[in-house]
Order: structure tokens, then C-alpha cells, then sequence
């Protein structure tokens, strides 16, 4: 069994020599769509009266949550998994995640008979755990934070040989995911806006890549005030962690951003706001309650920003609801807040 040591990285996690960091282009967008075609349901695009009504946009939102894993991440899970170096194949795939990311390795480690280890937060979400192991992953929770999950993970991929599945460091998984891109192009070609949440940003990054660089549609970034690393890596020219990600929405829960993801934000996103952590939960049980929709608070962090745009009127604006994951215990906490 080969064992990789890590190499140095532009950012705070770890990369091995196996991490191409770098960004994909549109072409590989497409070829990407090949794979995730022969593996994965096409989801749909659907008008959100709710939300065009008041904002005077045609609001489309983009079913990621219809997805066998019932998150967007899972195209970059299939993609990876096909294309994976036949010398891991044994060894296994290592991950950190907060769970929707988990998931997808899982899911592409049972569709090609892979071993997989998640790493998780040490209070993970309960219902996204039994999700992974059924697609039989070994789960285990470590650390306090997703960060210190991850920094587990990253040390036991050099000390047993793993393939480390960077969350945002891996251009198969951003090609992966940006097929979603294509999907809304096919359906909706004038597409003016795309508001997507952004914790490791590589659903963001995809959407730049397709309805940004190929529709020509602006590419907005949302991020929760309490968990803003990606936020100011983008507007402050830097790759450093901040000390805390505080938001109940764990999907854009990450103290650390990404090289590769934020290289090509940089280069293709339009902008990059954030929003309050209440304007999130309000988001999810208005979901619920007029769209008859389960969203996570990542997919809310979006809505939210949709909310609080005022020059929106006539546009045609896609929200990706990226995820229906969301704990038990939150959604209760969304609908009858204290």
C-alpha cells in the first residue's frame, strides 16, 4: 500500500501529491455530465410562487434535494468515484464532513465497492449519520468542530494510505456538482441571477463555471454572518481560517477556505454577501409551511439573500436548493422558535 505524505498547500488543510488544485473550465463541466448522467436522475426546475410574489422575480428553485442522497454534493461523489486511481480502490476513501459531503463519498463508495471512512463533527446531525452508514460508510465522530474532524481525517489519510476526498480541493468534484449548471441552462436559458450558499463553495464555483461562464447570468455567493471564512477570502485577497463558524446551518459550517474553489470564485463569482443567522431559520420554515419544501439552513442562507435583494423585480433568478438533510431537532427549532 502506497502511503502519501502531505505536500504544501496554499491553504490550512492538508493536500497530498494526489490533489490537482487545478479549477476545472466548462469543458470539463461537460465531459463530467457523462459520468453523472449514467449514475444520477436529472432533478428539476421549479417556480417558486412564494417567492416571486415578493420579489417581483421569476424565483426558479433547482431540486437538488430530490438527489438520491438528497444533497447536490453527490454528482462530485459519482464523478471522483468513477474516474478513482485503481491503486485506492483497495485502500479506501477518507472524508471530513458535516454530512452531506459524507454522504456522497458513501454513496459513491457502495455504487464502486470502495471502503469509506467519514469523519464528523463529535455532535454531528444524527439523521445525516444514519444516511452514511447505511450506504455503508464507517462513521466516526471526532473533534469538536468540522475543522478538527477534518484535521483527523487528513492525519489518517497520510499514516494508513486513504485517498483524502478534499471537500472543495478536488476538480472532479467541482466538475461533478457544476453539472447542475448545464441542467438549468437546458431548462431555462435566460437566466439572469444565480443566488447559491457557499460553505467550501464548490456549488458556487460550479454555477460560475455554467450559467455564469456559459449563460452569462450574474453568480451571487451567500454566506451566514456567523460562519464567513469563504466571505472574506473573496473580498480580502487571503486563504486564512477564522477562528469560528457559529452558524446552526452545519452545510456552510467551515472555519477554513479552499484554494481551489475560492481561485475560481475569485476569477468568475459576481459577489459575495452574507446574512443573518435568523433570516436562515426563517427561510426553512417558510419552505416548509408555503412550499411544502425541506430544506436544509444552507439552502435557506439563499433565500434568505434573495429576500434581501431590492433589484430583482423582472429578473429571472435560480436558487439551488442544495439539500433536504436538516435534523429533526431544527427543523422543530425553525418552526417554533424560542
Amino acid at each position: 500500500m502506497t502511503r502519501y505524505e502531505p505536500v504544501e498547500s496554499p491553504d490550512s488543510t492538508t493536500t497530498f501529491p494526489y490533489h490537482d488544485l487545478t479549477p476545472p473550465e466548462p469543458v470539463d463541466v461537460y465531459e463530467a455530465r457523462e459520468v453523472v448522467r449514467r449514475y444520477l436522475p436529472r432533478t428539476p426546475l421549479v417556480k417558486s410562487e412564494m417567492l416571486s410574489a415578493e420579489t417581483g422575480a421569476n424565483v426558479y428553485l433547482k431540486r437538488e434535494d430530490t438527489l438520491p442522497t438528497g444533497a447536490f454534493k453527490v454528482r462530485g461523489g459519482v464523478t471522483l468515484g468513477h474516474r478513482l486511481s485503481e491503486e485506492f480502490r483497495e485502500a479506501g476513501l477518507i472524508a471530513a464532513s458535516t454530512g452531506n459531503h459524507g454522504q456522497s463519498v458513501a454513496y459513491a463508495g457502495r455504487e464502486f465497492d470502495v471502503p469509506v471512512t467519514v469523519a464528523v463533527p463529535a455532535d454531528p446531525n444524527p439523521e445525516k449519520v444514519a444516511a452514511m452508514e447505511r450506504f455503508g460508510a464507517e462513521v466516526v465522530a471526532i473533534g469538536a468542530d468540522y475543522d478538527e474532524a477534518r484535521e483527523w481525517a487528513e492525519g489518517r489519510a497520510a499514516s494508513e494510505g486513504l485517498r483524502y476526498v478534499h471537500s472543495a480541493n478536488e476538480p472532479d468534484l467541482v466538475a461533478g456538482v457544476a453539472t447542475a449548471g448545464l441542467e438549468v441552462l437546458e431548462t431555462l436559458p435566460a437566466v439572469d441571477r444565480v443566488v447559491c450558499p457557499v460553505g467550501g463553495g464548490s456549488g458556487a464555483a460550479g454555477y460560475c463555471l455554467t450559467v455564469g461562464a456559459i449563460g452569462g447570468a450574474d453568480i451571487v455567493g451567500v454566506q451566514s454572518v456567523a460562519a464567513d471564512a469563504t466571505y472574506r477570502a473573496y473580498h480580502e485577497g487571503h486563504l486564512d481560517p477564522v477562528d469560528s463558524a457559529m452558524t446552526e446551518a452545519e452545510g456552510i459550517s467551515s472555519r477554513a477556505p479552499f484554494a481551489l474553489t475560492v481561485e475560481v470564485l475569485r476569477d468568475r463569482l459576481d459577489d459575495m454577501i452574507t446574512v443573518p443567522e435568523e433570516s436562515i431559520w426563517e427561510g426553512v420554515a417558510d419552505l416548509l409551511t408555503d412550499e411544502r419544501i425541506v430544506a436544509e439552513g444552507a439552502s435557506a442562507a439563499a433565500i434568505a439573500a434573495v429576500r434581501s435583494m431590492d433589484d430583482v423585480a423582472g429578473e429571472n433568478v435560480v436558487v439551488p436548493i442544495t439539500g433536504r438533510n436538516l435534523s429533526t431537532e431544527k427543523l422543530r427549532n425553525a418552526l417554533s422558535p424560542a
